[in-house]
């Protein structure tokens, strides 16, 4: 089981790669270790964070995809109605855009930390956006 760790301003993570799952995810997401950007609160999605990556294409389609991740899913949106964008699920959350309902493809979990994602939810709403990084751990 590949895992990594995140860092989301001064809160950390652990999470597992859903490598059974979203295979051609991880393996597009594990080629651009370590990833860095921000995390701003969501628009649409409730009680989430995301990474706008624009027209950044990781190269996938979609796949173990869903519209409602469960706290502590990270998804990945390869883009087509939206931009590309990671989704960071810390609450009751329903992945949308503007456009309406979006399903992105559900490659992290977290598996350690679970107990600080809505203070880390909470710093990104009141807070604004917060410097993120994925590190491989393995």
């Amino acid at each position: 089981m590949s895992k990594l760790k995140i860092t989301a301003g001064a809160y950390s993570f652990i999470a597992k790669m859903e490598e059974e799952r979203a295979p051609e995810t991880c393996r597009a997401f594990r080629r651009f270790l370590p990833f860095s950007n921000q995390v701003i609160h969501s628009r649409w999605s409730g009680e989430a964070v995301w990474v706008p990556l624009g027209e950044f294409d990781f190269g996938v389609g979609f796949e173990n995809h869903t519209c409602h991740p469960s706290r502590g899913d990270i998804l990945l949106y390869p883009g087509g109605h939206s931009e590309t964008e990671l989704l960071f699920a810390y609450g009751s959350s329903s992945f949308a855009s503007k456009m309406g309902a979006l399903a992105g493809n559900h490659f992290l979990t977290v598996i350690d930390g679970m107990e600080s994602l809505e203070a880390m939810g909470k710093t990104v709403l009141w807070k604004g956006a917060q410097p993120v990084i994925f590190e491989a751990l393995d």
